[in-house]
């Protein structure tokens, strides 16, 4: 199958949306990110710094309500909202009611990085597709699950789901080696399955279109597979796409800056012990060399 290779020349022939210079936070985009628990609370802090690391402006944070206080302290950009959790340390479908006043309002939602309980969140999910159906949506981790029921599920609307090898297996019903046998073919009928897009992570990167079309990044290094590395990158991504970039152009400028920022760490620090944490510090300056 035919499929476009995302390299830096087609990175700049395909430039990113960039406010005006008077504007204000608003213009640069709001984006929402549901995510992180009791147990995983990071993961909301490695997405939400590597959001503003690409440029978005305005920063709102929803987690559960027994870490809200710590997110607020370690996020001091964002406004941080604490959700009703359940016993399993996932959020009730009930806060979908205080998420509702953001319908409307922002541009990008994440939901998924360290979420847990997947029953819940899967509930959840149902709720906030309608009710952010006029945001770009991007959904990892267990968010992901939402696809699995009820059989034969379709989004209705424009949504990038970012699963590993791992998780597309679990969640198409296949092996992991299957995926990584034929990681292009997987991706693509995924996105056609689910009309979605699909960015199946990995050494090679594939990113699936519902139409059949696809692009492929190959780069970055083995220090990226590390805890938080998947978080950094939904962060990225759904910056961009605050600021204004459809979600097939977020993913492709996103996957690349990740991949470049281990690049740039790798020099550093050696290919191996660099850390998620300090991905998004050197997403900027790749931004500004990419558009030069």
């Amino acid at each position: 199958m035919d499929t476009t290779d995302i390299t830096p020349s087609l990175l700049r022939s395909w430039p990113l949306p960039m406010p005006q210079p008077d504007g204000d936070k608003e213009v640069r985009g709001h984006l929402l990110i549901v995510a992180g628990s009791e147990e995983m609370p990071g993961a909301i802090l490695l997405a939400a710094t590597a959001a503003l690391r690409a440029g978005a402006g305005k920063l709102t944070l929803a987690t559960g309500a027994s870490v809200a206080a710590q997110v607020a302290v370690a996020m001091p950009e964002a406004r941080v909202i604490g959700l009703d959790e359940t016993v399993q340390g996932g959020f009730r479908h009930e806060a979908q009611h205080q998420l509702a006043p953001l319908a409307g309002k922002v541009d990008a939602v994440l939901v998924g990085p360290g979420m847990c309980d997947t029953a819940a969140s899967c509930e959840l999910m149902r709720h906030l597709l309608p009710l952010f159906a006029g945001s770009r949506l991007i959904l990892d981790a267990c968010a992901m699950q939402v696809v699995r029921q009820p059989a034969h599920f379709r989004f209705g609307q424009p949504v990038l789901l970012t699963p590993h090898a791992g998780e597309l297996a679990q969640l198409m019903g296949l092996s992991k080696d299957a995926v990584l046998a034929d990681p292009h073919a997987c991706a693509v009928d995924a996105a056609r399955r689910w009309h979605a897009i699909v960015a199946l992570k990995g050494a090679l990167t594939v990113i699936a279109m519902p139409d059949g079309s696809s692009w492929t990044h190959a780069g970055g290094n083995i220090g990226l597979a590390i805890s938080g590395s998947g978080d950094t990158l939904a962060g990225i991504i759904t910056g961009l796409a605050a600021r204004g970039a459809p979600l097939e152009q977020a993913c492709a400028w996103g996957i690349a800056l990740h991949a470049l920022a281990g690049e740039q760490l790798a020099l550093r620090f050696g290919i191996l012990g660099y850390l998620a944490r300090e991905i998004p510090a050197e997403i900027p300056a790749l931004l500004r060399n990419l558009a030069a």
